[in-house]
Parts: structure tokens; sequence; C-alpha cells
């Protein structure tokens, strides 16, 4: 770049403020250059910022009675919903939508097959994870927690895969409908809490 010397990496532009003279100027050089140009040096705020955070720890955690009052007295209840009450919602849900396909789509086997199927594709993977999530609750970190995200989400494209080679007369809209169905228990789960 011209105008830099040969033992400076190169800087990216580091917002408007920056003269486009002095974009390649080094770390070290920065703080002089700042001074000297006159404009704020955003980066040393922020390393100041933190460095007062890490000094200074007056966060105090609530107490139960805080809590309560500030949040009301359901904040110690146990949740009642549950990783495998939600699975079972929707297995339930997933066989309600399989029998209304059943009983109002001419010809029905298929249409209700595809139906069942669907709501498969939403909640074999959910109660593989939430399985998932029993064997690792008492060492659970959030690595396992994205790694058993990272394998519902495949076992569920691997599903669709495999029914779209092997199942040939699969209703699409009915596989679909009923999939959207079981996915939608998440959202009832949470208001249900």
């Amino acid at each position: 770049m011209v105008g830099q010397r040969p033992d400076e990496a190169p800087q990216a532009h580091e917002g408007p403020d920056v003269p486009p003279g002095e974009v390649g100027a080094s770390s070290r050089g920065q703080g002089a250059a700042a001074k000297n140009s006159g404009r704020v040096d955003h980066n040393a705020r922020w390393d100041e910022l933190d460095a007062s955070q890490q000094d200074n720890n007056d966060i105090v955690p609530l107490t139960r009675a805080e809590a309560e009052q500030i949040f009301g007295a359901q904040v110690s209840r146990p949740s009642r919903v549950t990783p495998f009450r939600v699975v079972a919602a929707q297995v339930v849900l997933s066989l309600v939508a399989t029998l209304a396909w059943w009983l109002f789509y001419k010809p029905p086997g298929s249409a209700a097959l595809s139906a069942f199927l669907g709501g498969a594709v939403c909640w074999v993977p959910g109660a593989l994870f939430a399985a998932r999530l029993k064997q690792l609750s008492r060492g659970g970190t959030v690595l396992n927690w994205m790694l058993g995200e990272a394998f519902k989400m495949g076992a569920t494209i691997a599903m669709f895969v495999a029914i779209a080679f092997w199942y040939h007369d699969v209703q699409w809209i009915a596989l679909l409908v009923t999939y959207l169905i079981a996915l939608k228990t998440y959202w009832i789960a949470l208001a249900w809490r």
C-alpha cells in the first residue's frame, strides 16, 4: 500500500472518521495518529470500558424474595413443560391431523400416511433430541446443545429425503401441513408454561 512501511500489516477501513491516508496505520501508531489528527480512537475507548468492567464486579444476583417480588410467585415453581411433554403433544397433534386427513381426503390412504409421516418428521428428531438432553442433563454444555440441534436438523432433512425417494405416493400437501402443525407445538408449549 502507498505510504505504508514494509513491517506494518494492512488494516481495514475503520469507519467514516478515518482519513483515507491513515487506513494503513499500525495498531501501535493509531494512538499517536489519533492524537495528532484530533479524531477519536473508538477501539481505545472500548478497551478502557472493558478494563473498567472487569475491575468493577458489582453485579449482585437477586435473592429469592427479590425475584418473587419482581417476577411473581411463579418464579420459584419449576416449569411444567418438559421436552418429553412437547414431543408427546407433537405425537397427539400428528395423530389428530392424520385422522382428519383420513376422514376428509379422498382417497384417504396415501394422504393419511403422508400426514403421519409429516408429523413423524417433526417428532422423531424431537424425541431423539429430548432423549439426548435427558442423557446429558448433568453435564450439559452449550456445545452439547448445539450438537443435539445439529443432529436434529440433520435427521429432519434425512427423513424428508428418505420420504421423497422411497414413498412414491406421497401427498406433499398433507405431509407439509401436518409437519407445520406439529412444528407449531413449540409455540403452544411456550404459551402453556
